[in-house]
């Protein structure tokens, strides 16, 4: 998973990859049979019908997920679904219990027929009260576009969880549709207007790892060496096309099947671009979900060309680098994944933090961007990190990430987990004269393992360790395990870089990396802190520490819309008008003018002069490979 404005967010928001164990207790094996309807969608709401076969036992638990894979936070599916029914075989209805959030037990199973329930999306209720999931994990429901994120709409029985599911969605003939999972046929009514697309999956593991979207579309499809790229775009307002953005998808994925050389992939791969209208309904949990074979995009609509280029490379590089871990290369715990009660994996450095570092590096070893951008990324994610626990366990964290203080801590899994992959990167090149690093070590180990075989959690470490070197398990011990932060002057003293104070451009919610605001869930207002000081742009237009933003070009500021009106700030460009309301003690104040460009006093990480012929040669095999 990459959240990309989470990164920004103000802690309001917090966020958070699997197959099931097999069952000794399935009761039959026929596929379960479920159908969707999208032409019988009302109030946003879409009925589904569950038709499990004819059941051995007296009772059977229904279940909605929890917690979905690649997510490291509470989803509830089931909060989302309404009017849940069971009938026998004469069409009564019998008793479902609702024992939970996200589970109903059937008592009387061997008469059970079929469920029937409303699922309502998850989208439209984003700026609520009520907590929602991820948007790229959430759920759309609308006449012109339907985000089909499958284990929104279908769960699992729990004597069932290994058998076969034949899914039908039934949409207008004219809607365009893209799946990832396997389509085996299609029925159109008499009258040509509907059709029922039938699908088929191995178990309900393919059902939560294949997304689907419907609706008005703008879909390109194009081959990337041998994968075949199907890239599908909604945007409501047509602002953005998926021609425009192919040329970008094109060139990133070809740059990433280059640096992964021998890595096998998917023969197919879906890109599901989500770009959020400017308003109250629309999500605003920016970034992208992974799955095997796809991954599912959410951004904002209003995002200019190049940053929406930017993003794209950012969010799906992560995502698709994630066939190398956990798709290739995971624990038992990722593998038997429990979607009612999750137990994590201690590696969220490797699932999220190696792969965010392979799309940070891929870039510049692809030459899709000059060496001094990979070290302003690299020194951005450093200034990010520090907002976070430096000393904290990364994989206790990673163990009890939906906990607190953990789960506050997790977005620090794509700056200093990156950071930790960089550091590793580093030691395993100038211990092998540059000839092996980190991406060497994954492919070694997805040949040990691979997507069908989990290693045990607690032995990783020292499987790496007896691979590599011993420095690489001081490194982990100390810096990983251990609570003990990274000097990471030490790590570019190696690579020839040094890191320099001076004046840097900066933007207009950060100071290098560092928000400069905050926000009282009490009084449900967003501030300035202290750091705005050092933001010359705001600064200089005389905002103080402790002033609340009211309205931000006529938008008011609220803490359900927080992350979509501040992270809007992003797109501003100099010569921009800005306006903003704010209050200071009871005193309206407003801020309006153009916006200039905003400086603050920073560190920049560049190639040190003085470096040895050595550091500067191990650093040419980092970075080129």
């Amino acid at each position: 998973m990459k959240k990309i404005i989470a990164k920004i967010s103000i802690g309001l928001l917090l966020v958070g990859c699997g197959a099931q164990k097999p069952s000794n207790d399935v009761a039959t094996n026929l596929p379960i049979v479920t159908a969707i309807d999208l032409t019988q969608t009302k109030e946003d709401k879409v009925p589904v019908i569950i038709n499990p076969g004819r059941f051995t036992q007296d009772s059977v638990t229904y279940f909605l997920p929890k917690v979905v894979q690649g997510t490291y936070a509470v989803s509830d599916f089931g909060k989302f679904v309404d009017g849940f029914k069971a009938f026998d075989y004469e069409g009564n209805e019998i008793v479902a219990k609702k024992l939970d959030t996200n589970s109903w037990l059937i008592s009387n199973a061997k008469q059970l027929d079929k469920i029937t329930y409303m699922v309502n999306d998850t989208y439209d209720i984003e700026n609520t009260d009520i907590g929602t999931p991820f948007s790229p994990s959430g759920t759309n429901i609308e006449p012109d576009n339907y985000v089909l994120n499958l284990h929104g709409f279908i769960g699992y029985f729990d004597v069932l969880k290994n058998n076969q599911y034949a899914l039908d969605v039934t949409a207008p003939t004219k809607m365009k549709r893209t799946s990832a999972l396997q389509k085996v046929g299609a029925e159109t009514s008499e009258d040509g207007s509907v059709t029922t697309d039938k699908y088929l999956a191995s178990r309900y593991f393919e059902i939560t790892d294949n997304p689907m979207m419907y609706g008005n579309l703008d879909v390109e499809e194009f081959e990337v060496g041998d994968i075949k790229i199907v890239l599908s775009v909604y945007s409501p307002n047509g602002v953005h096309t998926a021609a425009k953005i192919k040329e970008t998808v094109f060139k990133m994925m070809k740059g990433q099947k280059a640096y992964l050389g021998d890595i096998n992939s998917t023969p197919r791969y879906d890109i599901y671009l989500y770009l959020a209208p400017s308003t109250q309904e629309a999500p605003t949990g920016f970034g992208a979900l992974e799955h095997h074979t796809s991954t599912v995009v959410v951004l904002p609509e209003q995002i200019g060309e190049d940053a929406l280029a930017s993003a794209m490379i950012d969010v799906v590089s992560h995502e698709f680098f994630h066939i190398v871990t956990p798709l290739s290369v995971h624990s038992e715990d990722v593998h038997y994944f429990d979607y009612d009660a999750p137990t994590f994996s201690k590696h969220l450095w490797m699932y999220e933090g190696v792969t965010e570092y392979f799309a940070t590096l891929f870039q510049v070893n692809q030459g899709l961007v000059e060496d001094q951008e990979f070290y302003d990324k690299i020194m951005g994610k450093i200034q990010s990190a520090n907002g976070f626990d430096d000393t904290m366990s990364f994989t206790e964290m990673s163990e009890k990430i939906l906990d607190q203080p953990y789960a506050s801590n997790y977005v620090n899994v794509y700056e200093k987990g990156a950071l930790i992959g960089m550091c590793m990167d580093i030691l395993m090149r100038k211990e092998s004269s540059g000839n092996r690093g980190i991406l060497s070590l994954m492919k070694e180990l997805s040949l040990k393992y691979g997507k069908n075989k989990p290693f045990e959690d607690d032995k990783i470490i020292d499987e790496i360790i007896a691979m590599t070197y011993p420095s690489i398990g001081e490194f982990l011990k100390t810096h990983v395990e251990g609570n003990t932060p990274i000097n990471y002057t030490e790590f570019f003293n190696m690579v020839g870089l040094t890191v320099k104070s001076e004046k840097i451009e900066t933007d207009y919610i950060r100071n290098a990396g560092a928000l400069i605001f905050g926000g009282n869930q009490e009084k449900g207002t967003i501030f300035f802190t202290e750091l705005v000081l050092d933001n010359s742009f705001w600064a200089e237009n005389g905002v103080k520490p402790n002033d609340e933003i009211v309205e931000v070009n006529g938008t008011k500021l609220t803490i359900q819309n927080a992350n979509a009106v501040i992270g809007a700030a992003l797109q501003w460009q100099v010569g921009d008008d800005v306006e903003m309301k704010l209050n200071r003690a009871g005193e309206e104040v407003v801020i309006k003018t153009k916006l200039t460009q905003s400086f603050t006093n920073g560190k920049k990480l560049a190639v040190d002069e003085k470096a040895t012929e050595d550091a500067t040669n191990l650093r040419g095999t980092w970075i080129k490979g």
